[in-house]
Formats: C-alpha cells, sequence, structure tokens
C-alpha cells in the first residue's frame, strides 16, 4: 500500500494518484507495481478489509463473518475501473461495516452522509468511502432525507444513478428529482466527493420513456461504456478511455494546398485511415500512433498498440478498424471497459454506465 502524503488514505501500490484526495502518490513506493496486476485482481475494498480483520477481533472473539461477507467480491466488469471508482469508491468497500463494528471514538463523532460511517472529528475524510467531510456535521441532516431507499420503493418512471466502487459494489444512488436535472458537484450527495466532477457537469432530461445526458462543458467530459463486441463509429476527433488513457482519434485527410496553389509535402499515407494520440492535456496530444486499414488492436500485453504500465487496460482490450466507410471502436471483453466521450445529447437506456469525473454511474430506470 502507499499511504498518501497529503491525506494519509491508503491506497494500492500501482495507483498514480490518490483516490481520496487527488494528489500525485510517491513513485518509489510503488516502482514496479504494475507488473503484476492481472484484471481479476480484486478490488482495494477486499484487500483493505482484509487489513482490518483483526481490529474487530479485539472487540469481539470472531472475526470470521465479517471477512466472510466480502470475500466474494462482485467482479470488476461491472465498473471496476479505478478511476471510476475514485472519488466515491475511494475507501475500502467493506471497510464501513467493519469500522461501524468498533466502538465510538470519544469527545464525539461524525456520521458519513453518503455511507453512514462514524468518522472522528478530526477526519477531513471519510475513512470507508473518502467523503468530504468539511461541515459534515451540519450536512448529514439533509443527506439523510436523499440516502436512497431500495430501489425498487421508488416511484414508477423515476431515474436513478448509482454509484459503482471499484469492485462493482454499489456506493450510493441519486435520484433524479425531475424531468431535467443537472448534476456535478455543486449537486452534492454521491457527486460531491470527486473533484473531476464540474460544479455543473451533465443534465439529464426525461421525455416520456426516453431519458438523454448532455454533456454541459464540463471540463472531463461525460462518457458512456460501450457493450462488449458491439462497435460504435468513431468519428472526427472523438475520444475514448480504455484504463487510465484517454486517446482521441484523427482521420487522415490530404492537407489543402496554400494560398498561392502550392501543394504540401509529407509522409506517403498510403494505407492508413487516421491516427490515434494520447491526451496528455487539454488539447495537448502526446504519443500517436496511425491506424492502417487492416485496423489495430490495444491492450497492456497483446496487440499492436501497447500500454505495458497501465494495470487497468486488459490483455487485450478493444480494436480499431475501418469498416463500410466508418472507423469503428469494438471493446473485446475487457475488465474494465471502453469509454467513449459523449460530444452530443445521447439517449441512455436502463443498464447503461456512464463515466463523469472520478466516477462510474449506473442508469436505472
Amino acid at each position: 500500500m502507499i499511504t498518501c502524503p497529503k491525506c494519509s488514505k491508503d491506497n494500492q501500490d500501482h495507483y498514480k494518484f490518490c483516490l481520496g484526495c487527488g494528489a500525485e502518490l510517491p513513485r518509489e513506493a510503488g516502482a514496479g507495481a504494475p507488473k503484476p496486476f492481472s484484471p481479476q485482481t480484486p478490488s482495494q475494498g477486499v484487500k483493505s478489509q482484509a487489513s482490518q480483520a483483526p481490529a474487530p477481533s479485539a472487540v469481539s472473539s470472531p472475526p470470521a463473518p465479517t471477512a466472510q461477507a466480502y470475500s466474494p467480491p462482485a467482479g470488476p466488469a461491472g465498473g471496476g475501473m479505478v478511476m471510476g471508482g475514485g472519488g466515491i469508491g475511494s475507501g475500502p468497500a467493506g471497510a464501513g461495516q467493519g469500522g461501524q463494528s468498533q466502538p465510538p471514538p470519544a469527545g464525539g463523532t461524525v456520521s458519513c452522509p453518503q455511507c453512514a460511517h462514524i468518522n472522528t472529528p478530526s477526519n477531513l475524510f471519510c475513512g470507508s468511502c473518502g467523503f468530504r467531510l468539511t461541515g459534515a456535521a451540519a450536512a448529514a441532516p439533509k443527506a439523510a432525507p436523499s440516502a436512497p431507499a431500495p430501489i425498487g420503493g421508488l416511484g414508477a418512471g423515476t431515474v436513478v444513478l448509482t454509484a459503482l466502487r471499484a469492485d462493482g459494489t454499489e456506493a450510493g444512488t441519486f435520484a433524479l428529482p425531475g424531468t431535467t436535472v443537472t448534476v456535478g458537484r455543486e449537486t452534492g450527495a454521491i457527486f460531491a466527493g470527486d473533484s473531476y466532477l464540474s460544479p455543473r457537469h451533465a443534465t439529464f432530461k426525461q421525455n416520456g420513456q426516453k431519458v438523454s445526458v448532455k454533456d454541459e462543458g464540463s471540463l472531463n467530459g461525460v462518457y458512456k461504456k460501450l457493450v462488449r463486441d458491439v462497435p460504435v463509429e468513431l468519428r472526427p476527433h472523438d475520444m475514448f478511455r480504455i484504463g487510465q488513457e484517454i486517446i482521441k482519434f484523427e482521420p487522415l485527410a490530404p492537407a489543402p494546398p496554400s494560398p498561392d496553389g502550392v501543394e504540401r509535402l509529407g509522409s506517403p499515407a498510403k494505407g492508413y485511415v487516421g491516427r490515434i494520440a494520447l491526451v496528455i492535456g487539454r488539447e495537448i496530444t502526446g504519443n500517436a500512433f496511425p491506424i492502417p486499414e487492416t485496423g489495430v488492436h490495444l491492450g497492456r500485453e497483446r496487440g499492436d498498440v501497447l500500454f505495458p504500465e497501465d494495470g487497468y487496460v486488459s490483455g487485450l482490450h478493444c480494436r480499431i478498424a475501418p469498416q463500410g466507410g466508418q472507423v469503428l471502436l469494438t471493446d473485446l471483453g475487457s475488465s474494465n471497459g471502453s469509454f467513449v466521450r459523449l460530444q452530443a445529447e445521447t439517449e441512455v437506456i436502463n443498464g447503461d454506465v456512464l463515466l463523469m469525473g472520478q466516477q462510474l454511474f449506473r442508469v436505472t430506470m
């Protein structure tokens, strides 16, 4: 584990940034850690629960029930991407219940508005879910009513966003209170602890039985998870995300001549339909890779373009290939999924998974 020097939160060895506060983690502690990663590695919640298992035994002798309750975590296929689990799922998946079994600390307590974990007043972040506790004591009474009941108890036509932890378990829900609702960091609830969310990030609209989402010009965008083996078209300058990599698609088009009619020189592009470039900053791209007419495969261990240092990219993750005049992106059954950034208002259906900021949200209707 790597302990964040800024907020003291424990993070897995292969994390580059703290999931509690977003600060860059010291590299010397995690050097070489991504190599043993496999897509089926259990979530951080399971590891952290194991480290906390001795604590309940000091209070009550049988620790077995707590350990067994979290031994079969939901696999990462539902949203195991750690960045998707970041802001709200940064704490251990099972730490909330394990921590609550201990007697509350003396000198007053603060109950997390998001997961109800009991924290000491000195905690700035919840020890279970990483929620920012600044002013939590005052906010707790307001958060309690919106703390979601089981989805089955909601009225017909209600649209619910369910935040997913790194291991696919639920970290909280938010029922859209109207037919047109804009959510973001200023909304509070399950969105408040994610500094990668814009204050007004995305708007959800209900029109009869249809629901759509629109990016409100947010800094980090709204991404929709692809369905396995179902190709989607990559339009010019579309961006998609695999693991921690943000990638931009750029078609190849001949450069026009100069105003005085001089043709521009360039390397031969015969046999290529475009290129993909890594997005390393706002409007800044880094390494680029050409896309031949035969297509390319992306992965951590196999394929034409490899990301060996990104533990959240599957061995063989996705494919980009031209077909019928289009360039198509297909997820090949990756553990953490492939996500395409939405450029316009897009309809969503029951079960769709959206990536906003560092969090994954499942849409339930």
